[in-house]
């Protein structure tokens, strides 16, 4: 029997954010020692776990999968406003930032989160099951909006290297936002049940009682949105010591970003497999393949109107090892979501395949 949850948010779920973002304005800008930097490193932490809990509350309010997009929504605007935010202040060498950090986030998405979900999913339930009419669809989209922001430029001609001129560049970030808004519109109005989690007999208790008062989910929302700016820039102020630890394992100075990327994708990675041990699986991949679309479809025109209003230069072709890894993803993405059904053996392929995407940003 479901009992109703208390309409009242916990105490730690919201003295949490505002004391990370408290000691981020304490330390912002300042050297790290060694007891700051653990100090940082748990506000770190707890803002996740935080941001998993508000986003739970919010989704439980408003119904899915509006609830998945939510999520996908915020952690993008916040990660999209680090990458132009290093772009505009980080001084040289910045060139590449957006095109590592959003293809570590397709990977870490489609290898990492998915296979983490199918494994998990499939491990207690036997069988993952969800709805390929709702998963398809979003890898339809994400697979041209990649190849079209991190693939064509190292093929143009109008401009030397692996970058579009500004005109390619406009139009790559107008058909990204074209592509991920009618995504949103498919997804959330016109076929909505289609991305609706599959009921059946064996699903567990997903604990979900009386959905939260309305002034319960706002505050729960102000607070995930705090939880990950703080999430963020707690990310930001150990970046120093993450390329110290980088650098001291000889790996190139690329892999900070993917380790960056891997802190702020912990909130959706915790929400969606929390979801998928409840054998809700469709929210699970809502809420993976939603993020890396909503990266796509909102940083290509970000920083593209950055690199256009402030004539900067911006590298956005992969190399060819990058390139591989990107059709073997999508490749094996299509094998897994073309069933709606998943074993253990499909979610351990796409693990391999995050561990070799790990491995090769260490020892390229």
């Amino acid at each position: 029997m479901n009992l109703p949850r208390p309409c009242s948010l916990p105490l730690w779920t919201v003295a949490g954010p505002i004391a990370a973002c408290a000691l981020l304005a304490a330390v912002w800008g300042r050297p790290l020692g060694g007891l700051v930097a653990v100090a940082i490193a748990v506000a770190l932490v707890a803002c996740v776990m935080v941001a998993v809990q508000h986003a739970e509350t919010v989704a439980h309010r408003v119904g899915e999968p509006f609830g998945a997009l939510i999520l996908a929504l915020a952690v993008t605007v916040i990660e999209v406003s680090l990458i132009v935010s290093l772009k505009l202040f980080g001084g040289a060498g910045q060139d590449a930032l957006a095109r590592d950090t959003v293809f570590a986030t397709v990977m870490i998405v489609c290898n990492g989160i998915v296979g983490l979900c199918l494994l998990a999913g499939a491990l207690r339930n036997h069988v993952a099951v969800f709805r390929v009419e709702g998963s398809s669809p979003a890898l339809a989209v994400l697979i041209p909006l990649t190849t079209l922001a991190l693939v064509l430029p190292q093929f143009t001609t109008t401009t030397a290297g692996p970058t579009y001129s500004k005109l390619q560049l406009a139009f790559a970030g107008l058909m990204s936002l074209l592509l991920f808004g009618v995504y949103v519109f498919v997804q959330t109005i016109r076929h909505r049940e289609h991305f609706l989690p599959i009921h059946t007999p064996g699903d567990a208790d997903d604990g979900h009682g009386e959905p939260p008062a309305q002034r319960t989910a706002v505050a729960a929302f102000a607070l995930l949105c705090v939880a990950l700016v703080a999430v963020v820039g707690l990310a930001k102020t150990l970046a120093p010591g993450i390329e110290a630890v980088v650098r001291a394992i000889g790996a190139p100075s690329s892999f900070v970003g993917v380790i960056i990327a891997l802190i702020v994708l912990l909130p959706e990675t915790g929400a969606a497999f929390r979801a998928a041990i409840r054998n809700r699986m469709q929210i699970s991949l809502n809420l993976a393949l939603g993020s890396a679309l909503a990266t796509i479809g909102l940083t290509i025109p970000a920083i593209g109107l950055v690199a256009i209003v402030f004539d900067m230069p911006m590298v956005l072709g992969l190399p060819p090892k990058e390139i591989v890894l990107l059709v073997l993803t999508f490749a094996v993405s299509i094998i897994t979501l073309a069933s709606g059904r998943a074993t253990v053996l499909h979610g351990t392929v796409h693990l391999v395949l995050f561990a070799a995407f790990l491995f090769l940003s260490i020892v390229p």
